[in-house]
């Protein structure tokens, strides 16, 4: 009998979790897209264009949440010429989101857009492509192409969706423009459902090297969405794919910028800000775990610099998680063991814990890192 099985069982792992697809790079107002770059994350906007005080104001709100690039709806001419007053009013990357009409991306493109998003199931023959890619070129935008499983183009929309008519939707919108010599595509490939979403994204990443705008469309509430989206989004950005996300809730834009940087950084692929590791609890814990975490994430302070914290509450795993922290907190029976950079540096009772712990949390924001 083999005493060591294990070798023969395992399969031999082809590439790293932390080994990014390969894709082209454009530029969004000086944002990188793909190319290796950092996964940026994206939002749109909830409220008409045309209400161009409401548009800033949530363009503030989104910008102050860590929003990267910001989508506008152009419905009409009037939203043309809002998004131009807006535009001179914003430095963050602003796109043009147009449907049915192409006129109103090439208008958009004159009126300030940062990048065009057009649907190959809505906006028309090539020629109406050309011409935008035509508009695009001469402003050096890049334009993306976005396919939505539930707007596929009409000779594709017969029966039921499929990742592989999600990827031909894709493939017959990308041609016209690379025929008419534009380059600078970025492309998304969404569906309700994550598996599909996930399968569409994966074929088209075998296919193609352009960088890829992904999230589950349509998610749903907050609470549910988040959820779907992690699942859909997380597992390509896990196995290498993905450029930029947007999670898509029902609800204000501003979470879903909260969920879309929770989700890079359950990925490994956001090093920035305070990340929280807190352990469930369970009968061995003696101290009030839950209301400690809960106090202590109410007043994180906002920071640029990555500083990982752990609030543990027992014996087993929580010194452990609390010495590979930067700073962490073990519980015991009505106090904490302070651990920084890996030592035990103090015993705290609980009712000093939070205050003490967001001491040393302002302490290593304020150390430099060079």
């Amino acid at each position: 009998m083999n005493a060591n099985p294990m070798p023969r069982i395992m399969k031999q792992q082809k590439k790293s979790f932390s080994t990014r697809n390969e894709t082209r790079r454009v530029k969004i107002r000086g944002v990188p897209i793909g190319g290796g770059t950092r996964v940026t994350v994206q939002s749109m906007l909830s409220v008409p264009t045309s209400d161009i005080e409401r548009a800033l104001g949530q363009i503030r709100e989104l910008a102050s949440a860590g929003c990267d690039i910001i989508r506008l709806a152009i419905r009409d001419r009037d939203a043309v010429e809002a998004f131009r007053e807006i535009r001179s009013c914003v430095d963050l990357p602003l796109v043009a989101d147009i449907h049915f009409d192409h006129r109103l991306a090439i208008l958009a493109a004159e009126a300030g857009a940062d990048k065009l998003r057009i649907n190959p199931g809505n906006i028309g023959s090539d020629a109406k492509v050309r011409e935008v890619a035509s508009a695009a070129l001469e402003y050096g935008i890049p334009i993306r192409i976005g396919v939505n499983a539930g707007s596929l183009p009409e000779k594709l929309a017969r029966n039921e969706p499929t990742a592989e008519k999600m990827v031909e939707a894709a493939r017959m919108e990308i041609e016209p423009l690379l025929e008419s010599g534009f380059q600078d595509i970025v492309v998304s490939l969404k569906s309700h459902d994550p598996a599909m979403t996930i399968a569409a994204n994966v074929l088209f990443a075998e296919n193609f090297d352009l960088p890829l705008h992904i999230g589950v469309t349509e998610a749903g509430l907050p609470d549910v969405g988040a959820v779907r989206s992690a699942v859909g989004i997380g597992s390509l950005l896990i196995s290498g794919i993905g450029d930029t996300i947007r999670v898509s809730l029902t609800g204000d834009p501003v979470e879903e910028v909260v969920v879309g940087k929770r989700i890079l950084r359950a990925c490994g692929l956001l090093k920035r800000g305070v990340e929280l590791v807190s352990c469930p609890t369970c009968g061995r814990c003696r101290v009030d775990l839950i209301g400690v975490a809960n106090e202590i994430s109410r007043r994180l302070p906002q920071i640029e610099k990555y500083i990982q914290v752990a609030i543990m509450g027992c014996e087993v795993n929580g010194p452990g998680e609390a010495k590979m922290a930067d700073v962490g907190i073990a519980g015991g029976n009505g106090y904490f063991l302070l651990f920084k950079k890996g030592k035990v540096i103090e015993k705290v009772p609980q009712e000093a814990v939070v205050e003490r712990l967001l001491v040393e949390i302002e302490e290593l924001a304020a150390v430099s890192d060079d």
